[in-house]
């Protein structure tokens, strides 16, 4: 069983606070979300659960099971969907997927990604150029991405940026499938998505 603990996090940036001495504990079969208005410091927690960033105070430890795990061994069990997280548009979904499953050393076997390609309903769009997708395919071919390792930790930052009615349903259902029996970490305001969350922070400007 996996668990991250956050204890006294502080944030700021030029002298402003974004938030002060936050803590949280979520373990495998809970999720948490992060709501706020615009500017509160969502996407800066998320960063900071990711390692992506450092706060100022406090810190973010993983355990799995007795064992804590350092930042340097997590890659491999975390999955994040965010607005700042890019792909690379000049090669093919399959390149990506091929880059991605190489540096995360993954063992995962082309038939998983055609799967999730289907999945997001990408299929067919394989040996595309991601140049050529739209932003809502952009959107789908993070997830597939994100799921390669089918990782016990999913962090999502806005889950249905630039998606349309279909595209949220197989995300809800990717939310509802993960918070069964792993980690979901999301931020949003969004009332659909919010009553995914187990546990709450709620950020003020």
């Amino acid at each position: 069983m996996w668990k991250i603990i956050g204890t006294g996090i502080t944030q700021a940036f030029n002298q402003r606070t974004i938030f002060r001495k936050l803590s949280f504990e979520i373990k495998s079969g809970e999720s948490l979300v992060l709501v706020g208005p615009n500017g509160s410091g969502k996407t800066t927690l998320i960063r900071i659960v990711c390692n992506l960033l450092h706060p100022i105070e406090g810190k973010v430890e993983f355990y799995y099971g007795n064992e804590t795990k350092m930042a340097g061994q997590l890659y491999s069990s975390i999955g994040m969907v965010g607005p700042y997280l890019q792909l690379y548009n000049n090669l093919t979904a399959f390149e990506n997927y091929a880059f991605f499953r190489k540096i995360r050393g993954l063992n995962v076997d082309h038939g998983h990604f055609k799967i999730l390609m289907k999945k997001f309903g990408l299929a067919g769009r394989e040996f595309d150029e991601l140049r050529t997708y739209s932003s809502g395919m952009l959107q789908r071919m993070k997830y597939v991405c994100a799921l390669l390792h089918s990782p016990p930790i999913l962090i999502l930052d806005e889950p249905v940026s630039n998606l349309d009615e279909s595209g949220e349903r197989i995300i809800y259902d990717v939310m509802e499938e993960q918070k069964r029996s792993n980690i979901l970490i999301f931020a949003t305001n969004n009332p659909e998505e919010i009553k995914f969350g187990d546990k709450k922070i709620r950020l003020a400007v």
